[in-house]
């Protein structure tokens, strides 16, 4: 565990570790009992880290050091999949500032290596709660972990920056909607840095050494998760997979003796339709002070489709702070699979030696729904995201496993079919301007008797229709939408406002005409 209250010298007692949970309260005042169990803990004499866990029902990181805690839960528990991970990330923006020595914010623990996300949503989840300077519990089966997930808890570059003695927690320093920039200031006078893609492509993001704090004219740098050293002259680029991240650690250096920070990028766009050409751009940047010479880049055809020109290039030189960039096309010949891989390699010359460079995005592989209506819980998804296990088709959302939930049950009338989510929730289907209209019964499910939420359908990202907060017991509502024009098409349930526990929520009988 991160931070425990501070590191144990020699000869010094054992830490032994209180977790005040809140469960079964009986409505009693949160702060005067964590005070109470504070003040108990003390007069035991015995060195003990208190964690204080009452979900952030009272915002406790304004109080949870006066009541004694070192550990306080700032949100609900987490759930082993990318909606509830990021939802949880949303939550501790502006928190920083209650963190430090001798008291942390506490986001719940590591679900790395539990199965329910990819190994690079895994690293995304480590690397940001490590620059959020959580406690690093590991909530997974540790004597049966593989090696990728014990590669991702050993990162000891990564772990140093959730150690780190000063202790300042790091924070969103940019959001651009799918991309962001998350950095935390180190007590050697480096910086680090999260590149955070939550977008379903591959990004080519970048931030500059001003934005993370650092006045130098050249900077060394290191990947943490390839171990590899570079230099720049200010920009920190990578091009970031979907749901995954670039982490960084940057330190001002005169002249450093490293090849130059050079990114090759070949995007892959959010969705690639069967029955259209794919266009992208392949692009090699030099972000260091000296050049890079003799490049020679490549592209490979996905399976199931051709290159429309060259796939080979190579250019003499790309001098410091400037790029090559080239337009490639892959026409579809006999698409395959719901994924489209696109691969790009570039090796190139440095004064350090020769360097090679792979850059891999992969896309989902769309159709529009077939002619007449559909259901959406037999339509291909483009992607789901879930605040408590994953959306379930035909079914309520049940437990937090695939498969457990119950027939979907909305104030009393049971529906043999339709989709099971729980807030925060998002399904994208492809509808390619081929269908008409969308429509659905929507409310709580009975399997719950608390919570709220609201449900809105989306098209292209734009609101097209909304219900409002809904309560359990609310009779199941009509929500239906035009879909003349729409690309693609969401169905988003948002917590009601008041947490988003028991927020299972239905989408009954929901169909699209096309």
């Amino acid at each position: 565990m991160a931070h425990p209250g501070g590191a144990r010298s020699p000869g010094q007692s054992t830490f032994r570790c209180h977790s005040y949970d809140n469960c079964n309260n009986e409505g009693r005042d949160a702060i005067e009992r964590y005070t109470k169990m504070g003040e108990a803990i003390e007069k035991t004499g015995h060195p003990m880290v208190y964690a204080l866990c009452e979900w952030g029902e009272n915002d406790p990181w304004t109080w949870g050091r006066d009541a004694g805690a070192q550990l306080w839960r700032t949100t609900g528990d987490i759930s082993d999949n990318w909606g509830s991970m990021t939802g949880i990330l949303d939550q501790q923006v502006g928190l920083e500032k209650y963190a430090g020595p001798g008291g942390w914010n506490d986001p719940d623990m590591l679900e790395v290596g539990n199965g329910g996300m990819t190994d690079a949503e895994y690293r995304s989840h480590f690397s940001l709660w490590a620059l959020l300077n959580a406690p690093l519990l590991a909530g997974n089966d540790l004597p049966a972990m593989s090696p990728a997930t014990k590669k991702i808890l050993e990162n000891k570059d990564v772990i140093a920056l959730d150690q780190d003695w000063a202790g300042t927690q790091g924070h969103k320093i940019r959001d651009d909607g799918d991309t962001e920039v998350w950095a935390k200031p180190m007590s050697d006078g480096s910086a680090a840095v999260v590149l955070f893609n939550r977008g379903s492509a591959t990004a080519a993001m970048s931030t500059t050494a001003k934005d993370l704090g650092l006045k130098a004219r050249d900077y060394r740098v290191r990947d943490l998760w390839s171990g590899t050293e570079t230099e720049t002259a200010g920009t920190v680029r990578a091009a970031v997979p979907s749901h995954g991240s670039a982490v960084f650690r940057v330190w001002p250096a005169t002249h450093p003796a490293a090849a130059p920070l050079t990114t090759l990028a070949l995007p892959s766009p959010d969705y690639v339709p069967a029955d259209r050409p794919l266009t992208t751009t392949l692009k090699v940047t030099n972000d260091g002070s000296t050049p890079i010479a003799d490049v020679r880049t490549s592209v490979t055809a996905p399976a199931g489709w051709k290159l429309d020109g060259p796939g080979s290039f190579t250019v003499p030189v790309v001098l410091p702070g400037k790029s090559w960039q080239k337009q490639v096309t892959f026409k579809p010949a006999a698409p395959a699979g719901d994924h489209v891989t696109l691969t790009a390699k570039a090796s190139y010359l440095t004064l350090w030696g020769k360097r090679d460079l792979t850059s891999e995005g992969t896309s989902p592989l769309v159709s529009r729904p077939a002619a007449g209506t559909t259901a959406l819980s037999k339509a291909p998804w483009m992607s789901s995201d879930n605040g408590w296990g994953p959306v379930e088709r035909g079914t309520s959302n049940g437990e937090a496993q695939a498969g457990d939930g119950h027939k979907i049950t909305i104030a009393g009338t049971g529906y043999d079919d339709g989709i099971g989510a729980h807030a925060p929730s998002s399904v994208r289907i492809y509808v390619g301007a081929g269908c008409t209209s969308v429509s659905a019964l929507v409310g709580l499910d009975d399997e719950n008797s608390g919570g709220s939420a609201g449900f809105r359908i989306l098209g292209d990202g734009k609101e097209l229709a909304a219900t409002g907060v809904m309560h359990p017991g609310d009779q199941a509502r009509p929500l239906t939408a035009q879909l003349s024009g729409v690309q693609v098409l969401e169905l988003s349930v948002d917590d009601g406002g008041d947490g988003n526990t028991n927020d299972h929520a239905d989408w009954a009988n929901a169909t699209v005409t096309c």
